[in-house]
């Protein structure tokens, strides 16, 4: 084992020993930007930002009822029982490979993207990224099983349902959303305005139907490029809650090369529904001033991401290098937009 590999898996191991969340609702992001960190060259500042983090986490919650494949249905979406869901899917993963367990759960899963505001999917798609990667060590597989627990139980459907129709690309579909009445409240409560708002269902099934799995993957590529370049501009709507319309879609697209490919259309409805809720609910009206910046490389760009420490910045950086990545030139306003989350988030904000 490499030593950056194994600083992964010392680091996993610390996190499996704490809950998935605290403060009562705050998702546990250590293992996101761990492998962030990791991936990106900055294997050195791990323990060190986890020695910090973890001042803020707390204990594995006691366990409930054992859930099983008679029962599961019972104990989806109830949070209180994320610790009978850990190790549910952990006896899973024992049993069976990891990519079978996926693919089976990844459609229970899907249509409750939107709990615990995304979180859950997205330290999947990290987790499949590390298994893809890096390799099948047992603290890797052991990640997925918790990040697949931890969707189980904060499992949470939108209160509306999106079939992409129309001709819009991602970019200027996003662009035509209307937006919430009240945006300066909970995402809950965000998210139930959707129902009501004016528009808002036309809009977001402007968006272009795929006509097959590979236009599918295309136009998720195309997601995540939008949603991360909006940022640029409209991050100051909620600079934390803002990250997600660009890292869950993101997360999916990870993921899809271990899934059937009859499920990378619904896929992209799922990531497309849930990034479109988060735009009309926090971005706001008017755009920020262009951000200057002289030339910078995207490792100097996570170089400073790793310097600022905040989990948000962190995850939407390893975002804009991926977008930086799809293009032979690069892309700057990618880059761009996770130095926007450095000046506009404060580290250690919730």
């Amino acid at each position: 084992m490499d030593t950056t590999s194994g600083t992964l898996d010392e680091a996993l191991e610390r996190l499996h020993t704490t809950g998935p969340e605290f403060k009562g609702f705050l998702s546990n992001h250590g293992p996101m930007a761990v492998e962030a960190l990791v991936r990106h060259g900055q294997a050195r500042t791990v323990h060190r930002w986890l020695d910090d983090y973890a001042t803020r986490l707390e204990d594995v919650p006691s366990t409930r009822t054992t859930i099983t494949e008679a029962n599961w249905q019972e104990a989806l979406g109830d949070p209180r029982r994320v610790t009978d869901w850990t190790a549910h899917l952990t006896r899973q993963v024992a049993e069976r490979p990891w990519r079978e367990v996926l693919a089976e759960w990844w459609p229970r899963l899907l249509p409750g993207i939107a709990g615990a505001a995304t979180h859950p999917v997205i330290r999947v798609g990290h987790a499949v990224r590390t298994l893809l990667e890096q390799g099948e060590e047992e603290p890797r597989i052991a990640e997925l099983a918790h990040a697949i627990g931890y969707w189980a139980a904060r499992h949470t459907t939108l209160p509306v349902s999106v079939r992409p129709s129309g001709t819009a690309a991602p970019d200027d579909a996003l662009a035509t959303l209307p937006h919430v009445a009240d945006q300066q409240t909970s995402v809950v409560d965000g998210l139930a305005q959707l129902p009501g708002t004016q528009g808002w269902l036309a809009a977001a099934e402007s968006l272009r139907a795929p006509q097959g799995p590979e236009d599918a993957r295309e136009q998720l590529a195309a997601l995540v490029r939008a949603a991360t370049h909006r940022y640029l501009d409209y991050g100051h709507g909620n600079a934390v809650l803002l990250v997600h319309a660009a890292t869950a879609p993101n997360a999916i697209l990870r993921t899809l090369p271990v899934l059937p490919r009859e499920l990378w259309a619904p896929s992209l409805a799922a990531a497309w529904t849930a990034s479109a809720a988060l735009t009309s609910v926090y971005s706001p009206a008017e755009p920020l001033p262009a951000l200057k910046a002289g030339a910078l490389t995207p490792q100097e760009v996570f170089e400073r991401a790793a310097a600022h420490g905040d989990e948000h910045a962190i995850k939407l950086t390893d975002t804009a290098l991926d977008v930086a990545s799809w293009t032979p030139d690069g892309d700057d306003r990618a880059l761009l937009a996770a130095l926007r989350s450095m000046e506009l988030i404060t580290p250690g904000e919730d």
